[in-house]
């Protein structure tokens, strides 16, 4: 872990993607599904990105690539300098624990577990005594606005709460790149444009790399960049495309 969640600068220690002629098919019975077809395009430090598309274009399974939670069939993603198609289980393993937040659709909470049980359970993963372990879920939950619900477990939360908490499971390791599979996409539109804030918040007071798949265009329009994938090919998008049709509910 670099530094306690919260102290990190301005985003110029967060490393480049590159994607490089990415190819991803999935086998289906006796058949070959294509996925991904020779995608490339490059992602800046601190920069937050969309990408859309219809089911089945390929959006996640591309952010699953560039989490490393899956494998290329071809091509190369460059992550700052580590080529990540080229690591070990093992390596990609501990390359994920250090560089990746995951932000999920639907939670992904215990739910047995306090808040702040749920946030601390990455660092488990880390030399970090109990106490600093504590110290560092505690700063995220607050980071959050949620440090008057630590020790609510996940029912006793409301979504968008529950979203908060994963958000700062997600940063309390304090990655440099967070991934976001649909993170409204479980939420009414109040709750929705609240965590879209916080997300925005991050990427401009921390520096976090988002890299976000969104069916949602009052979702995308809070990203630097918009790109858009049909049937498993890139095709450019530009957020200013959007600008004029954005949800001022999502704008406060």
């Amino acid at each position: 872990m670099s530094a306690p969640v919260g102290q990190q600068g301005s985003g110029s220690g967060s490393p480049a993607i590159d994607i490089r002629a990415v190819s991803k098919s999935y086998v289906r019975g006796q058949q070959t599904v294509p996925v991904l077809k020779d995608v490339s395009f490059h992602i800046s430090p601190g920069e937050f990105v969309a990408l859309m598309g219809p089911s089945g274009s390929g959006k996640s399974t591309l952010l699953n690539l560039i989490a490393g939670i899956d494998h290329v069939d071809a091509g190369t993603i460059l992550v700052g300098d580590t080529d990540i198609t080229t690591l070990n289980e093992s390596a990609l393993a501990r390359w994920r624990s250090r560089s990746i937040g995951f932000i999920f659709q639907f939670y992904n909470l215990i739910p047995v577990l306090t808040a702040l049980e749920n946030v601390e359970l990455p660092l488990l993963l880390t030399p970090l005594s109990a106490r600093e372990r504590r110290e560092h879920a505690t700063a995220a939950l607050a980071l959050v606005g949620l440090a008057d619900r630590m020790d609510h477990r996940p029912s006793e939360l409301s979504g968008g709460q529950q979203q908060r908490t994963a958000i700062a499971r997600a940063i309390v390791t304090d990655p440099d790149i967070l991934v976001a599979d649909e993170p409204t996409g479980d939420l009414d539109r109040v709750s929705a444009g609240e965590i879209l804030d916080l997300m925005a918040g991050l990427n401009k007071s921390l520096g976090k790399t988002i890299v976000m798949v969104t069916h949602d265009p009052r979702a995308a329009e809070r990203a630097h960049l918009v790109r858009s994938l049909e049937k498993g090919l890139l095709i450019d998008s530009d957020p200013a495309d959007q600008k004029d049709h954005a949800d001022p509910a999502l704008h406060p």
